[in-house]
């Protein structure tokens, strides 16, 4: 399975965007694909969730170990599930009004069946999941503010007149 990786800016604080990414139980709320979320432990440092994915005659689960450092880096290791393999990070820099997020993936299910069913949407998936995590920024923390760009008014050269 091809891998992906994504670089982005966002106008958002990355406390902000760790909280969000962070908070596993709320993404069938906005996570294409995303049908089911149940946090089975959590701490500072870690939590422990099963997500349910499901798209077109698929539905599948999965247990992954959610690394936290705040505000900065979440890690997914693959615990149980339809993958052979599953690696995921987020990175979270500051930058000037707002921060980059430094987004990776890469997969594999155990199934040709949804190995190959995946493989023709993955890039077009991968770009709707990670605007999809943006999107809930605008709705969590507002939308980012219009860049005004204001023309000083001309002053008559008291000279001319």
């Amino acid at each position: 399975m091809p891998s992906h990786a994504e670089r982005k800016f966002v106008p958002y604080r990355p406390d902000q965007m760790f909280e969000l990414v962070a908070d596993v139980a709320k993404y069938p709320q906005f996570l294409p694909w995303c049908v089911g979320a149940r946090v089975r432990s959590r701490s500072e440092s870690e939590q422990v969730a099963d997500l349910i994915i499901g798209f077109g005659p698929f539905r599948e689960s999965f247990t992954s170990r959610v690394g936290m450092t705040r505000p900065g880096l979440i890690t997914v290791r693959y615990e149980n599930g339809p993958f052979k393999f599953l690696e995921n990070r987020w990175r979270f820099e500051p930058a000037a009004d707002g921060c980059e997020i430094d987004f990776y993936v890469d997969f594999e299910f155990r199934s040709r069946v949804l190995q190959a069913a995946i493989g023709t949407v993955f890039g077009e998936a991968v770009h709707r999941m990670v605007a999809a995590f943006i999107k809930r920024a605008d709705v969590l923390y507002g939308p980012p503010p219009a860049t005004v760009h204001v023309t000083p008014a001309l002053t008559p050269d008291p000279a001319r007149r």
